[in-house]
């Protein structure tokens, strides 16, 4: 079996067609079908933003004071590691397409995913912080305005659906690490890495809106 023929999937490894032209047409539909659930989570995220802004916008003095509470320093770190993890992603896609830079493509997605659990740790060192600060809504909570409280409550829910987002993302480039690893033909011209990419670059992205949101309130002056 053709290197093309290996990564066909169904149905389209049943359509009669030429292995190349069947591969093609199954790399059209993954792409577009990636986008399209790349299309809903702007949605999801959209609404959570949304959400923020409202409550900003009615509470802007306590958002700007729950906000000098979060660690800028963890943030900043965290945004250069996911960005630069978006760029060891885009040499892994490119990489990918030419079988000559299968290594690099390896290094480069093993490089990705050693940067995401890197932002985990770094993540989790964060909130261990916070817990020890109390910065949780409840009656602990070291904020006397009652309005930091929803702040924060976003910062919890915003961070740890990222967080999921990202542990997901990790397991889709692991993935391709271990499979690309065993099989020297698995990468080269496969779907499925640029499909599992392009989510990370939602991982990316989403960071990339959060961080202004939740760090930088409060301390323009």
């Amino acid at each position: 079996m053709s290197a093309a023929g290996k990564l066909l999937r169904e149905p389209w490894d049943g359509l009669g067609l030429p292995e190349e032209r069947a591969l093609a047409r199954q790399r059209a539909v993954a792409t577009f079908g990636i986008w399209i659930f790349l299309a809903s989570e702007v949605l999801f995220f959209g609404a959570i933003v949304l959400a923020y802004t409202v409550m900003r916008l009615e509470h802007a003095a306590a958002f700007a004071a729950a906000a000098r509470e979060t660690n800028i320093v963890y943030g900043t770190l965290n945004s250069a590691i996911l960005l630069t993890s978006a760029l060891c992603a885009a040499v892994a896609s490119k990489s990918a397409e030419h079988p000559a830079l299968r290594r690099t493509s390896l290094w480069c997605l093993s490089a990705t995913a050693a940067l995401g659990l890197a932002f985990l740790a770094m993540k989790g060192l964060e909130y261990r912080e916070d817990l020890g600060r109390h910065l949780v809504p409840g009656d602990a909570f070291p904020l006397r305005d009652p309005a930091a409280q929803l702040f924060f409550a976003f910062y919890w829910f915003a961070t740890g659906i990222h967080a999921i987002h990202l542990s997901i993302g990790i397991g889709l480039v692991g993935r391709l690490i271990w499979k690309g690893w065993r099989d020297p033909d698995f990468l080269p011209g496969n779907p499925q890495v640029e499909v599992g990419l392009l989510y990370w670059g939602l991982v990316d992205i989403v960071w990339i809106v959060l961080f202004p949101l939740l760090y930088l309130p409060g301390r323009s002056g």
